[in-house]
């Protein structure tokens, strides 16, 4: 098996996605096993000002939004099971994309940001699929592996596992804005996990190399 970062081939991808992947499960099941829920953005595990160790359970997608949040007509159980069909079916063709590139000789960083693309929204499939099935709850308890009466939600209908949280500054808008007036706001608040990571460096990648990467596949094609 020929291992080169410099130009990734099936191999080499395939060792990338599983490390990534087990070092975001690692992390995960080191929070589940060893800590109890935190509220969000407070009760840290690790609190050093700029950067927390938390444990939230994020049910639905980015920055916690739910898709009955936009479809208000559908309850949070199919909410959830159409958010899950929907993230396997994209990592269908993201696991696709990545193989078709790599067989066609494309760019080796677009070949790096479909690794790290597939390999983040995986470990977060994992979660969704499978965590339900063989966790117990986290709430004011420290969840079990495998416990005897059974998980604390059927297939499909996991939570994401987060931990991670940088609050690089807060501060109070001014009294005069509308509703959001004297309320106080950190920046960067949100709390994510390895998986998130990958995905956004993978994204950033794109986005800011896309010339050179689009150039590179126009030139093969």
């Amino acid at each position: 098996m020929k291992f080169n970062l410099s130009n990734i081939n099936l191999s080499t991808a395939f060792v990338i996605i599983l490390t990534l992947i087990l070092i975001d499960q690692a992390s995960k099941f080191y929070i589940k096993l060893n800590f109890e829920l935190s509220s969000y953005g407070s009760n840290a595990i690790v609190d050093w000002g700029f950067y927390k160790l938390l444990f939230v359970e994020n049910k639905g997608m980015a920055m916690g939004a739910k898709l009955n949040d936009f479809l208000p007509f559908i309850n949070d159980k199919t909410a959830k099971l159409g958010l899950t069909i929907f993230r396997l079916f994209a990592i269908i063709g993201i696991g696709y994309w990545l193989w078709n590139n790599i067989k066609n000789g494309s760019s080796n960083l677009f070949r790096w940001a479909l690794c790290l693309i597939f390999a983040g929204a995986l470990g977060n499939i994992i979660d969704s699929v499978f965590y339900g099935l063989i966790f117990s709850h986290s709430y004011g308890q420290i969840a079990t592996l495998f416990p005897e009466g059974g998980g604390y939600a059927p297939i499909f209908q996991g939570h994401v596992v987060d931990m991670l949280q940088f609050p690089l500054v807060s501060w109070n808008w001014p009294e005069w804005m509308p509703s959001i007036g004297g309320s106080r706001y950190t920046f960067f608040q949100y709390v994510f996990n390895v998986a998130d990571t990958s995905i956004s460096t993978g994204v950033g990648i794109l986005l800011v190399f896309n010339k050179r990467i689009f150039n590179h596949s126009e030139e093969n094609s």
